[in-house]
C-alpha cells in the first residue's frame, strides 16, 4: 500500500527542516548558511508575487459563478438557508474576534519591534527582485464577481455560466496542482528565514497557543449552534452533536466540506429533520456556511497582527468578516482553498505583507481539518434550524396564492 503524507504533515515537515537546518547550517559555514537562505528568499519572492497576481483570478473565478448558482435553488428555502448560513459565519467571526482580542493580548506580549521588523533586520534578501503586477485590486476583483454573478442569476445565462464555470475548473487546477503542493516550500522558505534572523522561538509559542484556542472556540461554535437547534426543535442538543460526530471525523479525515457530504446528509437525516430539507440544504452549506474556517481565519490573523504590534480594532475587524463571509462563498474544495481565497482580503483590509500572509497560511493549514471539521457539523444544526422555519415560509407565501383562487 502506497503511504502519503497529507498536506497538514508535509508542512510540519517543512517547519521542522527550516529550525533545524536554520539552527545548523550556520554552525558549519556562515556563508553557506547565508546563500541557502536567499535561495528559497528568493523562490517565497517568486511565489508570493505569483499568490497576489492569481487573488483576483479566484475571487472571479469562484464567487462569481456561485453567486451565479444560488440563484437556481428553490426560492424562499433558498433565501432562507442562505440568510442562516451567513449569519452564523459572521457570529463565529465576531466571537473570534472578542475572545482573540480578549485572550491572545496577555499571551503575545509587546517587545516594541514585530516579528517582521525584528526578522527584517537580519533576514537574507532575494538574489533578484521579479514584479507581478495582479490585474486588478481585490476590490475591483469582487464587485466584477458580484456583477457577473448577481447578472448571469438574473438573466438566467447559460453561455456565460459555463465560461464561468470553466474559469474556476482552470483555478482550481491552479489552487491543487500549483499552489498548494508549493505551500510547504513557500513556509519553509519563511521559517528558515526567520531561525536564521532568530525570530523563530517566539513565533511557535504563539501558534501553540492559538492552535489551542481555536479547537476551544470550534466547540463553543458548535455547542451555541446545536443549543438553538435544539431548542427550536425540542430535542436534545448533546443527541443532536453526537449523532454527527462521524461527519465530524470524515472531515477531519477529507479536510474537504464537498467530500464530506455523503456522510453530512446520511447524519443530517438522523437528527430528525426532513429529508427535502437536508438533501437541499447540505450541499448548499457545504459551500456556503464556513463558521469553523471564519473562526480560524479571524483567530490566526489576530495572532499575527499581534505579534507584529498591529493594531486590532473592531471597528476594522467588522467589515473583514462581513466581507470574508462573502469571499469564501465557493471557496474551492481543496485543502487550504479557504485560506488562500482569503489572502486578498487580509492584503487589502488588514494590510498584510507577503511575509505576515505566510505566517497566516502556516496557522491556518495546522488546523485545517478542525475548522472544515466545525464547518460540516454545524450544517446539520442549520439543516435543523432551516427545517423548523421553512414550512412558516412556505405558509406565507401560499397564502396570497389561495386568497387569489377564491
Amino acid at each position: 500500500m502506497k503511504w502519503k503524507i497529507g498536506l497538514i504533515g508535509r508542512i510540519l515537515i517543512a517547519i521542522g527542516l527550516a529550525v533545524g537546518l536554520g539552527l545548523l547550517l550556520p554552525t558549519i559555514h556562515e556563508g553557506l548558511a547565508t546563500n541557502f537562505t536567499r535561495l528559497f528568499a528568493t523562490f517565497n519572492m517568486i511565489f508570493g508575487g505569483f499568490l497576489n497576481f492569481v487573488v483576483p483570478l479566484i475571487i472571479i473565478g469562484f464567487i462569481a459563478p456561485g453567486i451565479a448558482k444560488l440563484g437556481k435553488g428553490s426560492g424562499k428555502l433558498l433565501g432562507l438557508a442562505t440568510v442562516f448560513a451567513y449569519l452564523s459565519t459572521i457570529f463565529a467571526g465576531i466571537l473570534a474576534f472578542f475572545t482573540a482580542t480578549f485572550i491572545l493580548p496577555n499571551v503575545i506580549h509587546s517587545t516594541g519591534a514585530s516579528v517582521v521588523e525584528e526578522a527584517g533586520k537580519a533576514a537574507a534578501t532575494a538574489f533578484f527582485e521579479l514584479e507581478m503586477e495582479p490585474i486588478m485590486g481585490v476590490m475591483s476583483a469582487l464587485i466584477l464577481a458580484f456583477l457577473f454573478g448577481i447578472g448571469m442569476a438574473s438573466i438566467k445565462s447559460v453561455s456565460l455560466l459555463a465560461v464561468f464555470e470553466e474559469l474556476n475548473v482552470l483555478i482550481e487546477k491552479v489552487i491543487s496542482y500549483v499552489i498548494i503542493p508549493l505551500l510547504p516550500v513557500h513556509i519553509f522558505g519563511i521559517f528558515l528565514n526567520m531561525t536564521y534572523s532568530g525570530e523563530v522561538a517566539k513565533v511557535l509559542s504563539v501558534f501553540a497557543f492559538v492552535f489551542a484556542m481555536i479547537i476551544v472556540l470550534h466547540l463553543v461554535m458548535l455547542t451555541i449552534q446545536y443549543t438553538v437547534a435544539g431548542s427550536l426543535s425540542k430535542r436534545n442538543p448533546f443527541f443532536l452533536m453526537k449523532t454527527m460526530v462521524p461527519a465530524y471525523l470524515t472531515a477531519i479525515g477529507t479536510q474537504s466540506s464537498a467530500a464530506t457530504i455523503p456522510v453530512t446528509l446520511r447524519q443530517a437525516r438522523k437528527t430528525g429533520a426532513s429529508e427535502r430539507v437536508t438533501d437541499f440544504t447540505i450541499p448548499l452549506f457545504a459551500t456556503i456556511h464556513l463558521s469553523g474556517s471564519t473562526i480560524t481565519l479571524v483567530s490566526c490573523s489576530i495572532g499575527v497582527m499581534l505579534m507584529n504590534n498591529m493594531p486590532v480594532t473592531f471597528n476594522a475587524y467588522l467589515p473583514f468578516i462581513l466581507m470574508l463571509g462573502v469571499t469564501m462563498i465557493a471557496a474551492p474544495g481543496v485543502p487550504g482553498g479557504a485560506v488562500v481565497a482569503a489572502t486578498g482580503l487580509l492584503a487589502s483590509m488588514l494590510h498584510f505583507d507577503p511575509t505576515m500572509i505566510a505566517l497566516m497560511i502556516a496557522l491556518y493549514m495546522a488546523q485545517d481539518s478542525f475548522g472544515t471539521a466545525t464547518n460540516v457539523t454545524g450544517d446539520g444544526a442549520l439543516a435543523i434550524i432551516v427545517d423548523k422555519f421553512s414550512p412558516a415560509v412556505e405558509a406565507s407565501v401560499e397564502e396570497p396564492k389561495t386568497m387569489e383562487a377564491q
